[in-house]
This record gives structure tokens, sequence and C-alpha cells, in this order.
């Protein structure tokens, strides 16, 4: 299936795919998310529109990377980007060294590709401190000032060729959407089986109140609720219950949750640009200098609020392979 997919986001254009392919990522849809939604009649069927919205979704995020930005250890000084990110060149060349993933591209079948392109994914962090600023020749103290800083860099899908990598992006957005699916399918279960445990405890809680004397509230402890109260809160439960749907139609919910986010797929992933203007300190600026350039960064969202920048480099494969631990 991964070949296959690879094929689906490489050579085809958008919205204009093989059949077999698209029917390939259904099954992937499936397997992704509860393999058990193959017992919901016409589930391909169901499934498909929003699956090509999500695969037309998750090419034209891919394609809209600028192209991978060429990085030599050392050139660190060279790429203003990298000198943002990385504190120093040493700290570069640990964390690309160091990482796990480029590690284990360079022990496959690309080991000695001359070339190496993969994607630079980070999280921006920015917090307020207090530091010192020279406004004409007066030091002033505790100003507060925003602070940039990126953390776990990783190094996501390296391969030989820029097109092989996009390839393997594309592969991942799409896996991603399954991924918040999944998580809300599971959300809904968790819910189901509280609201289940909860009837249940209410249903023993009537029975026990029945037992005692229907109508006769004063034989039962002052801290239970009347019978009344316990129809009531059973009667809300049962409703929730319902909305979820009953036992014989919750595939069919599930099915609904993955077909909303694949069918909707802007909502849950999407990308943005930002320019920030960072010194070397890490500092935010307003104007851009020579020791602050401005950066015009590619930020992937997605709907449960995380964010990472986003960034394709070109290493070489020789110094990849020099510092490789």
């Amino acid at each position: 299936m991964l070949q296959l997919l690879q094929s689906l986001f490489g050579g085809a254009k958008e919205g204009n795919y093989p059949e077999s392919l698209v029917k390939e990522a259904i099954e992937r849809a499936v397997d992704g998310t509860d393999p058990w939604l193959r017992g919901v009649s016409g589930y391909r069927k169901k499934l498909r529109p929003s699956v090509l919205k999500a695969i037309d979704h998750v090419v034209a995020l891919v394609d809209a990377l600028p192209p991978a930005i060429p990085v030599s250890l050392d050139r660190y000084s060279d790429e203003p980007l990298l000198r943002t990110c990385f504190m120093s060149r040493a700290e570069m060349q640990k964390v690309f060294g160091g990482e796990r993933n480029m590690a284990a591209f360079l022990k496959g079948p690309g080991s000695d590709a001359p070339q190496i392109v993969a994607l630079l994914a980070m999280e921006m962090q920015e917090s307020v401190t207090l530091g010192a600023e020279l406004s004409g020749e007066i030091i002033m103290r505790d100003v507060p000032q925003a602070t940039v800083t990126f953390e776990f860099r990783n190094l996501m899908d390296p391969a030989a060729t820029e097109t092989e990598t996009r390839r393997h992006l594309k592969r991942r957005a799409f896996d991603h959407l399954l991924s918040l699916a999944l998580r809300r399918i599971s959300t809904v279960k968790s819910e189901r089986e509280t609201l289940e445990r909860h009837r249940m405890l209410l249903q023993s809680k009537l029975d026990l109140l029945q037992r005692a004397g229907w109508g006769f509230d004063g034989m039962v402890s002052a801290d239970s609720m009347d019978s009344a109260t316990v129809e009531e809160n059973l009667s809300k439960i049962e409703s929730q219950l319902m909305e979820l749907g009953g036992d014989d139609r919750m595939l069919e919910v599930y099915l609904g949750i993955v077909s909303d986010v694949l069918g909707r797929p802007e909502e849950h992933l999407w990308s943005k640009r930002e320019t920030i203007i960072v010194d070397r300190m890490g500092i935010r600026r307003t104007q851009a200098t020579p020791d602050a350039p401005e950066l015009n960064l590619d930020i992937f969202c997605n709907a449960e609020g995380r964010s990472l920048v986003m960034s394709l480099i070109a290493l070489s494969g020789d110094e990849l392979r020099g510092i490789a631990v």
C-alpha cells in the first residue's frame, strides 16, 4: 500500500487520480482508523468523496512549500534560518548527526546518495523576559523582550531527491488527518463507555430504591437520590447514548467521523506563512538588520492547536555520513 500511495502523491495531477490508487487510499483510511468500518455497507462509496478532498488538500499543502534550502555545515553562518534555529555550527552538527530518521536513512539503500533532502520540523516557542537595551547612549534595564526559540528539531522523510521527500510528506500529511480522525473516534468511544458505566450505576441505584419501597423515600439514607432524580439522570444518560448512536449504528458514527475529517481537511490541517525578525540572541526585533534578518516561516497547524515550523533542506551526503553517530 505504501508504494501505491507514493505513486498517487507523486505522479498524478491534482483531482485526477487512477481509480486503483484511490481505492488503496480508501483502504488506508480504514486501516489507519478502525478496520471494523469495513462492516458498514458501501463504506468505499461513502468515503470516496472525502478521501479525494483529503488527497487534493495534502498535495496542494506540500507542493506549496518553497524549494529546499541548500545546507552546508561549513556555511552555517550564511543561512539566516539556520543561524536562528541553532545557536552554533556545533549544535547544528550535533542535531543533524544524531537525528534518528537520518541515521536510519544512512543505513538503508540511500546511504550513498550525494545529496539528501529532508524536512526540518521544529516547534517555535516564545516567551517574555527582562533584559537590557541601548537607547542612544543610555542602557535601559529590565526591559520586556520577546524571545524566540526553536525546540524539538527533527529531520523527517529524508530521501535522495526533493520529489521523493515531497511524496513522503504528502503521505505523512494524509496519515496525520487519519490520526486526528482516530483520536475523535477514541474520544467518542470513551464517552460512550463512561455513559454506559454511569447508566449501569444509576440503574443499580434505581433498583435499590425500588426494592426499598417505591414512593417511601424516607426509608432510604438521607444522602441518596430519590427515585425521581435517578430516573431523570438516567433519562439524560439514555438521551446522550441515543445521540451517539445505538450499538448497531456505532460503526456508521465512526465512519461519519472519518468522512467528516477527510472531507474538511482544511479545517483540520493547514499552513500559514509568518514573517519574524530575530537577532542572534533570539530576541524579536521590529526592524531587520544584518544581525537580525527577516525570516519567512512556513507553519503547519492542526485542529488540536499544535503547530510546527516546516522547511525543506538539502544536505550533503558526504557531510552527513561524516558526522552521523
